[in-house]
């Protein structure tokens, strides 16, 4: 098994590390400043980074993200510039053979202060939510609805984005004492677009998209707001085999829940709290999880990915 890059040391300025990603700026050709994102192949869990990754999960992420990049750009502008390892000044040739396929080189903006969620099931924190109030995010939704059911419409459940923590389910109204009306309502309206063209198109090859997150970001000068960060991954989204779909329970998922599955019995048998550091995953689990992000590469983009 190839070994899985887990973290970055780069001669560039003003490193930055998230639970999956490592940023970097970059000073382009005639003085642009642009941002450099990274996936690693670190996974995390319960908010915890495992003790190993998942090798070529950064890679799947990031070529993903891509696809749908290039998927909307005819309706919505986004922040990546390129993917292309040769674009980053300042890389040995080592350095660009270690990156390949998982960078993304970026403008760089503001980023507007709310997490825009499209759900078009009921699961989750929205299901929890629902269970307690009958409302997700403020919004009244029927009687009676049972885990992982499908929405007569999709809704857009936004919320804050903690430095620390979880973010924070709010409602609309409470979101634009944030930002303002105007932009709340076209963060709304643009989530829910996005939402419905990504669903119909999984949909056609067989998968639901049944909730998903977006980031905005602001650029000097410029009132609409750019799409951002990753898009339609299986870490900003759930997607579950349609054919295997069935209310009333959880769904499989291709994501981490095979991770997640099997870090539930380390915490029942007393060997892990969820709390730092994060145990190592077992080389099966390790297959298992990887195969789950290529299978739903190729089924989304219809290509294929050499690890």
């Amino acid at each position: 098994m190839a070994q899985a890059v887990l973290s970055t040391d780069l001669s560039l300025p003003n490193k930055r590390s998230g639970k999956v990603r490592d940023l970097y700026d970059v000073e382009l050709a005639g003085g642009e400043q642009a941002l450099l994102i990274i996936a690693t192949d670190r996974i995390s869990a319960f908010d915890v980074v495992m003790a190993n990754g998942l090798p070529g999960k950064g890679v799947v992420l990031t070529q993903i993200s891509k696809f749908w990049f290039d998927h909307f750009s005819d309706i919505i502008d986004h922040h990546l510039l390129s993917t292309d390892v040769a674009d980053v000044p300042g890389l040995t040739d080592a350095q660009r053979q270690a990156l390949r396929g998982r960078i993304m080189l970026c403008r760089k903006t503001e980023v507007v202060p709310i997490e825009c969620i499209a759900r078009g099931y009921i699961t989750g924190s929205g299901w929890k939510d629902y269970q307690a109030s009958g409302a997700v995010c403020g919004i009244e939704l029927p009687a009676g609805l049972q885990n992982s059911d499908r929405l007569a419409e999709p809704l857009f459940t936004p919320s804050t984005k903690e430095d620390d923590g979880h973010d924070i389910n709010i409602s609309f109204a409470q979101g634009a004492e944030i930002v303002g009306e105007d932009l709340m309502q076209w963060l709304g309206d643009t989530t829910l677009q996005l939402y419905s063209r990504a669903r119909d198109y999984a949909a056609e090859r067989g998968i639901i998209l049944a909730d998903t997150k977006f980031e905005f970001g602001l650029l000097p000068g410029r009132q609409q707001p750019l799409l951002i960060d990753e898009i339609f991954t299986p870490d900003s989204s759930r997607f579950w085999p349609a054919a295997d779909w069935q209310p009333g329970r959880e769904q499989q998922s291709f994501d981490k829940q095979i991770v997640r599955n099997f870090l539930e019995t380390v915490v029942a048998a007393g060997e892990w709290d969820k709390s730092p550091p994060g145990p190592a995953l077992p080389d099966e689990i390790v297959e298992k999880s990887i195969a789950r992000y290529l299978e739903a590469y190729e089924l989304l983009t219809g290509g294929s990915l050499e690890l």
